[in-house]
């Protein structure tokens, strides 16, 4: 935290850990360097739950205990649900996990939660209303306007299902810097507290993290690099990820589950009655199935119990952790193989990594004992397991938004999807099936890449598939949904091709460029016709246009590798590269030029690069993403369920308030030192109109308006405000003419001596007879004036208007203030003069003086001079300087 700094310009930016069960937030802004933000009930973690009950949305703590009386009115574990399909299998399993809703197929194909007859939630909405109330308490805890974060997703989320997430943040009114993958947030929070450790020698450590859904573990190596991101070489610290495993559907939710399986077989078998056709029996036996888990994780054996679960019969039942494991038996290898596959995809590297544990499910002693069987180590509890993330990505945020300024730390993320491009090409009079890889398993990213088409002299298309993805269990496959992403056609190629033609130009081919980017999206970012033209000194010039154009698009598009792929039996490349300019250029231009020898001395021909987009149409192959009318839909929706929300907040806030000023009221008047403040028919009229507006408050007044409640505190502070504004002056004035007598014998000692400083005193000849006159007439009208008023004002009634302000006591102490003040400056700016001597006199020391009245230059001198002799002062000199303007000089120069 020491390392990250910012300027007054920059705004605050924050992180949201979206669980699926927990949601965190942490910011940084000016002044609040990296921490968590605190929710209404200032806890650290919110659950991630919306309900809706009598058009009332609640959010949080409040959401679950709706939940439990309503179960269909609460959405809660909805991340998995994002960016799939009606028929997939998770939507699918969702639905056997929480019977109680009414699950249908919106019009884009997608799950749509039914609340009621009018009203539908598709997964991005509701998300989106977590988002925004996120949004919402960093806003209210920071007091600024929030715009920008970065969001943490699970690793193994596919493209549409980052998609979605950004949609649902679009709604809420975040702009996403970044999608960060779970583990990598991780992983930064442990690197930047160890930046010591981190040197040119690589050690690992294995993140393992099983949350309410799923279990991911990655394999992250540290170490220092060189890097040329600034335009120069430096060496810095850098985190990248080797290998990831996960397991989408092994978490703490499904031991709950099975728990909770368990306690109903346990009551069916006692004559409990079927609770699997009440939905609140189900929610109750859910809820105290998680906390039965989390108490069996520290002990041995503990009860479970729910008065009234059904028919008000009460639960109650003695669970063991062996009976709790043996449960979940078959969960423990599954562990096992999740930290298994990140060891493989990281093709054996991190022998002897650290386990560094994360995630509330890696609490249960089972979890702790399968890792130690498969990697032989201990794990370790060195980070907040419930926070890493949330000040991990916060601390990503801070990186990459504007105004802030942090350590260096170099990311480099891992692909656990490959993409490829697939199209189809003529070989011998057949289409030949042509896959190229364009991000490989764990490649890192963000990474733009290039695939090269040369053999392509007409209109043609290409898909963006997944890849081989032979490395995941068979379960896992189906878990992705399609494995087509998108279709690809090109137009106007013949016609582009037509038009560079000619014995001095060669054709490149037609180059796709793609960008993987730092949310781990793919981009198609243009697709353009790339020729080479050897040229005279006359064509140059002619050309010099496009040229430059040409060379400014390759630079743009440049990446760090470049990479070549051949199709073996063919005499032509379909290239699948990134290019680094200049290695891109080298490439480009050097392979057909002529082989000059040493002997030879004929000149080079210039080769420029010639560019042309080429017309590009691409159609998504999986789930559609929000259109331009389906966004402006749910927004209005948000809104005026904001709307809603903000009208009812107003509302009881001004409920709040009129109760609360009723019962202050009532109590203020009750007490002599206010009553006596008002005549006896006030403090009757007061009594009677709380009286009355609590009486309407407690009967009919809480379904009244906004307006109504603001109309009532409005009436009964204009009969209360006079007496507490009496009340206040009269507690009030003591302190003040208390301070304005210290100020007027101030200001007579001050007066003492300065009569000393005029001309009477030619070596100190400081104040005129005018200035010290003012100062005393001030003096004096002021002490006449108080004791005046003091006097007048204590013949009054309390109760009698007041005579003797607090506001004209202050007026005066200024007014005053002003003219001590004047001098006082007077006196530091005050310089003496040096006394003349004749020119043929001399002192004892034969050291000729000199008159200094007459420059600015000499004034410089005397004003150093002075400046020396005040320290001399200080330090026990001789010089006579009165001690007032000795110590205005001191704190005058503190100040500076």
């Amino acid at each position: 935290m020491v390392a990250l700094s910012h300027r007054t310009e920059a705004a605050a930016v924050i992180s949201i850990d979206l669980g699926s069960e927990w949601l965190k937030i942490g910011i940084v802004s000016p002044g609040v360097p990296m921490e968590i933000v605190l929710n209404k009930e200032s806890k650290r973690k919110t659950p991630a739950v919306v309900a809706f009950r009598d058009d009332v949305r609640t959010f949080g703590e409040d959401a679950t205990t709706v939940g439990v009386r309503f179960p269909k009115n609460c959405y809660k574990y909805l991340l998995d649900l994002l960016g799939k399909p009606y028929d997939h299998p998770l939507v699918h399993l969702y639905r056997e996990k929480f019977p109680y809703y009414e699950i249908v197929k919106s019009e884009r194909g997608t799950p749509e939660f039914v609340q009621d007859e009018k009203t539908k939630f598709s997964p991005e909405e509701l998300v989106a209303q977590l988002l925004a109330k996120a949004k919402e308490f960093a806003e209210t805890s920071h007091g600024q306007s929030i715009t920008e974060c970065v969001i943490t997703v699970p690793g193994y989320f596919n493209q549409i299902e980052r998609k979605a997430l950004k949609d649902a943040a679009a709604l809420a009114g975040l702009n996403v810097l970044q999608l960060i993958n779970d583990y990598t947030a991780i992983a930064i929070n442990y690197g930047i507290f160890r930046r010591k450790e981190i040197n040119e020698s690589a050690w690992h450590a294995l993140f393992f993290d099983m949350g309410a859904m799923s279990t991911k573990a990655a394999l992250v190596e540290y170490k220092m690099v060189k890097i040329k991101d600034k335009g120069y070489v430096e060496t810095v610290p850098q985190l990248q990820v080797l290998g990831v495993g996960y397991d989408r559907t092994l978490g703490g939710l499904e031991m709950t589950l099975r728990l909770r399986e368990y306690m109903i077989r346990q009551w069916e078998n006692s004559g409990g009655g079927d609770v699997r056709n009440n939905p609140r029996s189900m929610e109750k036996l859910l809820k105290e199935a998680e906390r039965v888990k989390i108490v069996l994780s520290a002990n041995t054996e503990h009860y479970a119990q729910i008065e009234g679960l059904l028919d008000d019969k009460d639960f109650k039942l003695l669970l063991t952790r062996t009976e709790f494991e043996d449960l979940c038996k078959d969960l423990w290898p599954r562990v096992s193989g999740v930290v298994q596959r990140a060891l493989a995809a990281a093709g054996g590297a991190g022998a002897g990594a650290k386990i560094v544990l994360a995630g509330g499910g890696a609490r249960a002693p089972a979890v702790l004992t399968a890792l130690r069987s498969v990697t032989g180590l201990e794990p370790s509890r060195s980070i907040n397991a419930d926070e890493a993330a949330t000040m991990g990505a916060v601390y990503r945020a801070a990186s990459l938004a504007t105004g802030y300024k942090v350590a260096a730390l170099n990311v480099r993320d891992a692909v656990l999807l490959p993409i490829q491009v697939v199209f189809t090409r003529q070989v011998d009079g057949n289409e030949k099936l042509v896959k190229r890889t364009l991000f490989g398993p764990m490649n890192p990213y963000p990474q733009k890449k290039v695939i090269t088409f040369n053999k392509h002299t007409d209109d043609f298309s290409f898909n963006v598939n997944y890849a081989e993805l032979d490395h995941l269990p068979s379960i896992e496959l189906e878990y992705i949904g399609s494995f087509n992403l998108s279709h690809i056609v090109l137009t106007g190629v013949a016609e582009t091709l037509a038009k560079h033609q000619g014995e001095s130009i060669e054709h490149k081919g037609i180059k796709a460029h793609f960008n993987l980017d730092e949310s781990g999206i793919l981009n198609l970012i243009n697709v353009e016709f790339v020729a080479e033209k050897t040229v005279t000194e006359e064509e140059e010039d002619k050309d010099s246009t496009l040229s430059k154009l040409g060379s400014t698009i390759s630079k743009l598009f440049g990446s760090d590798s470049d990479q070549k792929q051949e199709d073996s039996g063919d005499k032509t490349q379909d290239v699948s590269h990134s290019e680094k300019n200049d290695t891109a250029k080298t490439n480009e231009t050097t392979n057909d030029k002529p082989n000059v020898t040493d002997s030879e001395t004929k000149v080079k021909p210039k080769i420029i690069t010639l560019k042309e987009p080429i017309k590009t149409e691409e159609k998504l192959l999986t789930l559609e993403p929000f259109n331009e009318d389906e966004f402006k839909i749910s927004k209005s929706k948000i809104m005026e369920l904001n709307a809603i929300d903000r009208k009812r907040t107003e509302r009881e806030s001004a409920l709040n308030n009129l109760e609360a000023f009723v019962v202050d009221a009532q109590m203020k008047i009750d007490t002599e030192e206010y009553a006596e403040c008002g005549t006896p028919e006030d403090i009757e009229e007061i009594r009677k109109l709380c009286s009355e507006i609590s009486d309407w408050l407690y009967e009919d007044g809480y379904d009244a308006p906004t307006e109504t409640y603001e109309e009532k505190l409005k009436s009964l502070k204009e009969k209360t405000n006079p007496i507490f504004y009496k009340h206040w002056e009269h507690r009030e004035r003591p302190d003040a003419v208390a301070a304005l007598r210290s100020m007027l014998n101030s200001s007579q000692e001050f007066l003492k001596m300065a009569k000393n400083y005029t001309k009477d005193n030619p070596e100190k000849d400081i104040f005129t007879e005018v200035e010290i006159s003012v100062l005393e007439n001030k003096i004096q009208e002021t002490e006449t004036w108080l004791n005046k008023s003091v006097e007048e004002q204590n013949a009054l009634k309390k109760n009698d208007d007041v005579k003797l302000t607090v506001d004209s006591i202050r007026e005066k102490m200024a007014g005053l203030d002003r003219e001590v003040k004047y001098l006082i400056n007077k006196m530091k700016l005050w310089r003496p003069k040096k006394i003349s001597k004749p020119k043929n006199e001399t002192d004892n020391n034969n050291t000729e003086e000199v008159v200094l009245e007459t420059s600015a230059t000499e004034e410089t001198k005397d004003s150093e001079s002075n400046a020396v002799e005040t320290e001399d002062v200080d330090s026990g000199g001789e010089n006579t300087e009165p001690p007032l303007q000795l110590e205005e000089q001191k704190d005058d120069h503190s100040e500076l």
